[in-house]
């Protein structure tokens, strides 16, 4: 069906008799302007013309004295009266306000079936936008990814004016309408039957402006404030893992909602165990005899002391497994294991009663040795000169 080519009678436009009442009236042209949407109808020209079609006969029928004139005279009782409206930005701006929302906003039913449009802002309230989110590094021990801890915070946060209640305006003034966007927020600009929007450059996309300041916050609405938040660390976070405190970032512009809180892990370095995902790692020096005869070993873990069996002829360098040990998984299923590295313990001073002993076993065994012990140096110097 090509563009409509001249004026339809307006109450057949909207389908009302001529007695329909104002609330009827614009009940049905809701009803259309929700059919013939464009963004509803994308790339359909006849949609583009119902929908125009239907502002303008709402437009006269709308108002007592142009519906009156039409009434009498036809469309050219109403004339130049009418308005005629170029783009979907003139008939949202016109009347937002059956939608939901007010005159200049875009209003709930829009919003809900179009994702926003020019004036969903403005139905969720002028200027109204989540604060921002923070950042903060938390540092925690390795006995601390084990067990989980309560760590409390201390941070500085943009929170609402307590004088103006986030108004921005001062005490028993109101911030009123931005005369450049009409309290859109938006500045359009129209070519034909498409619009460019760009963010007001005198409210910041508020649609408000506030004429005098609230002296406690400058007209920001907002002030620093101090707070102390505790957050809860589950056992088995990872170093660098961001854990999400919901709504404690910064305090919302006029109302908004919160941002949140991130808190960046860093893990301690340990004096003993180092990590390996869910398993910790720990290195263990035994003397000659324990490893070669074998032994029960003290060891240190993260829920204290253990006992290890040192098999007998445990090479240095051997890796032992202390199963369930370890870290707890963060999902909550199972916990890993303590891996602990033996090395031999050279001593560096014997006894005269300890290398007597050792001359007599390295005898048994025809290992030739010195006054002295050698280095793996020596023995390269004296295999190769």
């Amino acid at each position: 069906m090509s563009p409509l080519a001249e004026k339809r009678d307006y109450y057949e436009v909207l389908g009302v008799p001529k007695n329909a009442e104002a609330d009827a009236i614009k009940k049905a042209y809701r009803k259309i302007a929700l059919r013939w949407h464009p963004d509803k109808n994308p790339g359909n020209t006849e949609a583009e013309e119902r929908f125009k079609e239907a502002a303008e006969a709402y437009e006269v029928l709308s108002d007592a004295d142009k519906r009156g004139a039409y009434d009498r005279f036809g469309h050219q009782g109403v004339g130049g009266r009418a308005r005629q409206f170029s783009s979907f930005e003139d008939i949202f701006s016109a009347f937002g306000d059956i939608f939901g929302g007010h005159r200049g906003g875009g209003g709930s039913i829009f919003e809900d079936l179009f994702g926003g449009g020019g004036g969903g802002r403005q139905a969720r309230g002028p200027g109204r936008r989540q604060g921002a989110h923070l950042k903060v590094d938390l540092e925690i021990s390795l006995e601390e990814v084990h067990a989980g801890a309560r760590k409390t915070i201390d941070i500085q946060r943009e929170e609402g004016c307590a004088a103006c209640r986030g108004e921005g305006a001062k005490k028993g003034t109101k911030p009123v309408r931005c005369p450049d966007c009409g309290g859109r927020g938006e500045i359009v600009r129209s070519q034909g039957f498409f619009a460019m929007r760009s963010t007001c450059g005198r409210c910041h996309g508020r649609g408000e402006v506030v004429e005098t300041p609230c002296p406690d916050c400058g007209g920001t609405g907002r002030t620093p404030q101090r707070r102390e938040i505790t957050v809860t660390i589950p056992p088995g976070v990872e170093e660098g893992m961001q854990l999400r405190v919901g709504g404690e970032g910064e305090a919302g512009h006029r109302g908004g909602t919160r941002g949140d809180l991130f808190c960046e892990i860093h893990v301690k370095p340990h004096e003993l165990f180092r990590r390996g995902g869910d398993d910790i790692v720990l290195e263990v020096p035994v003397g000659f005899a324990q490893a070669a005869l074998g032994a029960e070993i003290e060891v240190p873990t993260l829920r204290g002391k253990s006992q290890l069996t040192l098999p007998r002829g445990t090479a240095s360098g051997a890796v032992l497994r202390m199963r369930g040990m370890g870290l707890p998984r963060l999902d909550g299923y199972g916990v890993g294991d303590q891996l602990v590295r033996v090395t031999i313990d050279v001593p560096t001073r014997l006894s005269r009663e300890q290398e007597e002993l050792l001359r007599k076993y390295a005898a048994l065994e025809d290992q030739s040795v010195g006054t002295r012990r050698r280095g793996f140096m020596d023995k390269v110097r004296e295999i190769f000169g």
